[in-house]
């Protein structure tokens, strides 16, 4: 059986959240808003997803370094 560290769940979850916020952002823009309030939401979840997987890259370069 494989081992589960918490390392592990914490990319699992950080991958997921930033697909997730990738999705949103997709969501964004075919809403039922303005043009302007569309671009916003899009910028503000592909900012976030860049910032997740910036965390997680950060996160495996600490794992392959320990």
């Amino acid at each position: 059986m494989a081992s589960l560290r918490l390392s592990n769940l914490i990319t699992r979850n950080l991958s997921s959240r930033a697909a997730a916020h990738r999705a949103m952002a997709k969501a964004a823009l075919f809403a039922d808003s303005s043009t302007r309030t569309r671009l916003n939401r899009y910028n503000h979840h592909i900012e976030k997803a860049q910032q997740l997987e910036a965390r997680l890259a950060g996160q495996q370069r600490q794992e392959a370094s320990a």
